[in-house]
Parts: C-alpha cells; structure tokens; sequence
C-alpha cells in the first residue's frame, strides 16, 4: 500500500492519480442513481442499456477511422446509444404491450451485434476487451470534468425532484393517482441511469457496469431503509471499492475494472451474510 501512495505522489504518473479522482468523482453519481435503480428494481434494464453501449462505440470509432469524422469520440457514440436504449425501453415499458422483458432482451444483444459489426468493419486497431472490461487508467483530465459536470447534474435533479422519484420508485401507482407524472419522471430516471452508465463504462467496462452501478447500493440497502440514507452509503462505499480496488490492482499488477467489481461483490456476501 506504501508504493501506491508514493506513485500516487510521483509527478511522472499523473495517470494513476487522474484514475483515483475520478473513482471517487464517478462514485457521487454511481451512489445516486444506483439507489435509484436498485429501489425501483430496474437492474435488468440497466443492463440492456450498458450492453447497447457497444453499438454507439463502434459506430463512432467506424465513423471516425473511416467517414474521416475525427471529432467524434466514442464516448459521444456511447452517450447518443445509451440514451436512445433507455427511451426505447421506457417506451416499451409505459405504452406497449409486448412482452417487456422479451423486447428489453432484444434490444440488449442488438446493441451488442451492432457494435461488433461496426468493430470488425474498422480498420484501425480497437482492442475491444478496453470496452468490454474497462481500464480506468486511460482516464484523462477532460474525462474528469465530463464527471464533475455529471455529478453536479445528478445531484440538482435529485434534490429538486427527491419527492416525485422517491414515488415513482416505491408505489409508482399511487403517485399517478396523486397527479404526479410517473411516465415523465420514469423516462428521466431512465436517461440519467444512460449518462451514468456511459461513464462508468470508461472505469470498470461494459460486461461489469452493472455490479458497480448496483452493488455499494444493494450493499447500503442492508442497513438502512431510508433513500436518503442509502444513498450517502452507496456514495461512500463506491469510493472505497473503486480506490482500494485501484490500489490493490496497483500493488498485485491485475486489471483494475475487474479487481474493483470483485472487491465489491465480496463485500456485498460477506454484508449479506452478516445480516443473516
């Protein structure tokens, strides 16, 4: 643990540091919205739009290698593509009356077979396992403010609406009955947890967004029942995953995205266990 915090101290590794600051920016708004979605049991859904993100990456990496487009960037492919999944499934969700979990399943290989053509379609090299799994170490210092931006967003809807997702998520019936518009609040719940996704993507890959998104959530959830609460937990616990996740994978040379999800999940058995 010594050598993790003098190469955080080194100037030369400006990386590392970039890694540990946004953990801990991202873990503000993993903390929020992963509230949101473990309370209103939309951890599937979530899934479906994690997985559509890999349509929006390779689009954007296709159209920047080889429409000459060089001011894309995949995180803007990944941010149209998440959001465009999440009001497409909203939609199935509120108006249709297909299957619901048919249509989200869909949706969610969809995504995934769009991206991959798109990939094999490119001709510069795209190591599609950065994606797939994550490296929080090509954190840049623009990546940081994108975050900071997200989290101050995040945090002004969630305190001005608390009241209107806090029905939504518990008893979304008896708030349409008190006049509150479950839809529009739904679909905007929906497109936060997209945005969310999209940056959590960059730490820990699409194949595990969801175990961060939802884990210091489902972990907080076990000690008290109040949202609030659980949030501030859930905030608290994202940022001790994700830097002693980061430390761990420093000091014994694994991937990051992967050492901080296991970290998580391990915590998360041994807190539900202890409940038990």
């Amino acid at each position: 643990m010594i050598d993790f915090f003098q190469a955080l101290a080194d100037p030369r590794i400006a990386i590392l540091r970039y890694a540990l600051i946004a953990g801990l920016l991202a873990s503000v708004a993993f903390g929020i919205i992963g509230s949101f979605v473990v309370t209103r049991r939309i951890t599937y859904i979530a899934g479906a739009i994690a997985h559509c993100v890999l349509g929006g990456i390779g689009g954007a990496l296709y159209l920047r290698h080889e429409i000459g487009w060089q001011w894309l960037e995949p995180i803007h492919g990944a941010a149209v593509s998440a959001l465009a999944a999440a009001i497409i499934i909203g939609l199935i969700t509120l108006y249709a009356h297909q299957r619901e979990d048919t249509v989200i399943g869909a949706i969610w290989a969809a995504g995934m077979a769009i991206g991959a053509l798109f990939l094999a379609r490119t001709s510069a090299y795209v190591d599609p396992m950065s994606y797939l799994f994550g490296d929080i170490l090509l954190i840049d210092r623009r990546d940081l403010y994108l975050i900071a931006g997200l989290d101050v967003g995040i945090v002004v809807l969630a305190v001005i609406f608390y009241n209107r997702f806090l029905a939504v998520c518990f008893d979304a019936e008896f708030a349409r009955l008190r006049g509150v518009r479950v839809g529009a609040y739904y679909m905007l719940l929906l497109c936060l947890t997209a945005l969310t996704i999209v940056l959590l993507v960059q730490l820990v890959g699409i194949v595990m967004v969801i175990a961060l998104l939802t884990l210091p959530a489902a972990v907080a959830g076990l000690f008290t029942n109040r949202l609030s609460r659980m949030m501030l937990m859930a905030i608290a616990l994202c940022a001790l995953f994700t830097s002693v996740g980061l430390a761990l994978s420093y000091m014994w040379e694994f991937p990051s995205g992967p050492m901080i999800i296991v970290l998580a999940a391990g915590c998360f058995l041994l807190a539900a266990l202890w409940r038990r």
